[in-house]
């Protein structure tokens, strides 16, 4: 058996649990918005990433579906912290110290009293998964070698709510809050059978020609209460996007990574049952289509998810995987495609190849 073969045993969700509709928005939500990303509503968060990755690991040794004393390895992805290099710029040290990926990986190590011999902590934004699968695979899991009942959790934790301007039309409504734990294991494991076995997986950035991302301090700024309300804060550092840019670049990133994965692994773009796609929103995933179509993917492109919780980011794929559980077959193609590092020209792509096991 091959030390590197692994897979997705096991799928976890965690949705806060206070919604935001669009009619919280009013007059500021563009009238086109539905019919562009299919949001409906989006879950938010007021507790931290950290918190809700513990809470979605605790509900999975609640249910008996793991057992920490078999986490030999936790990677720990977000893609609402702040960069470093931004952090430092508006953020006194001990402030800018809590944005470390690696730091909170820890924490939540700690937290669980979890004694996985290697931890690692990542952003990638909506590309996180492919990137964290990828990191998995080319260092965690060969270093690690994986032995009897021994797995790796991948955490996925949103809390983009928190960096989020509620007044901006582009972006104010398009992300939702969420957490994902997802089972690594190697095939042969009985405790934790595989159902989606990696075939492989990539992840890269490349450049465009201007930044699509970035941050800044902004004052003035709606933000939801606890009680579902609104409030203006007097500052807060926000992030903002190139809606045009990005959803004119996403959809042809998508797609070369998914060309190139198939290419490299010598599988004809007939053999893939299924495509399911960064859940962005239903506008970026149909324009994707048409490039699917353009590579000869003829296999149902998966689209909609997003509609009661918005672009969760680097969660999308595992909610989409753990959404479609019973039902995906044979070869399944998971491209994504987000924005590169805040203010530099560029945007990152992946894609992930499973093939489906026996339920």
């Amino acid at each position: 058996m091959n030390p590197t073969q692994f897979g997705i045993a096991n799928i976890s969700l965690h949705q806060p649990k206070q919604v935001i509709s669009n009619d919280w928005y009013g007059e500021s939500l563009p009238k086109k918005f539905v019919n562009h990303t299919g949001i409906e509503e989006r879950h938010i968060s007021f507790r931290d990433e950290v918190t809700m990755a513990a809470e979605c690991i605790e509900s999975m040794v609640d249910h008996g579906k793991i057992d920490l004393k078999d986490c030999a390895g936790l990677i720990f992805v977000t893609p609402s912290f702040v960069p470093m290099h931004v952090a430092n710029r508006y953020m006194d040290r001990q402030q800018a110290r809590q944005e470390q990926p690696s730091r909170a990986a820890h924490q939540l190590a700690n937290r669980l009293g979890m004694n996985a011999r290697k931890i690692a902590g990542m952003n990638g934004f909506c590309s996180g998964y492919a990137k964290a699968c990828l990191y998995a695979k080319q260092k965690m899991v060969p270093a690690l070698n994986l032995q009897g009942t021994e797995m790796i959790l991948l955490v996925t934790s949103n809390r983009i709510s928190r960096i989020t301007d509620y007044g901006c039309r582009q972006s104010g409504a398009l992300f939702g809050d969420f957490a994902t734990v997802t089972v690594l294991s190697r095939t042969e494991n009985q405790r934790y059978p595989v159902r989606f076995e990696l075939v492989d997986v990539c992840y890269n950035k490349q450049a465009v020609n201007r930044p699509y991302f970035d941050f800044s301090l902004k004052q003035n700024v709606l933000v939801p209460t606890p009680d579902g309300g609104q409030e203006i804060v007097p500052e807060r550092l926000v992030f903002s996007m190139d809606g045009m840019g990005i959803a004119d670049t996403a959809p042809r990133a998508m797609a070369a990574s998914a060309g190139q994965l198939l290419e490299a692994n010598g599988i004809s773009a007939s053999e893939v049952q299924r495509v399911v796609p960064h859940q962005a929103g239903n506008g970026i995933i149909r324009l994707a289509s048409m490039k699917f179509e353009q590579l000869g993917l003829e296999a149902e492109v998966v689209n909609g998810l997003a509609k009661d919780v918005g672009n969760v980011s680097s969660g999308s794929v595992p909610l989409a995987l753990s959404k479609l559980w019973a039902d995906l077959e044979g070869y399944v193609l998971c491209p994504v495609a987000a924005v590169g590092s805040p203010g530099r020209p560029e945007v990152s792509q992946g894609c992930l190849l499973f093939k489906a096991r026996a339920v």
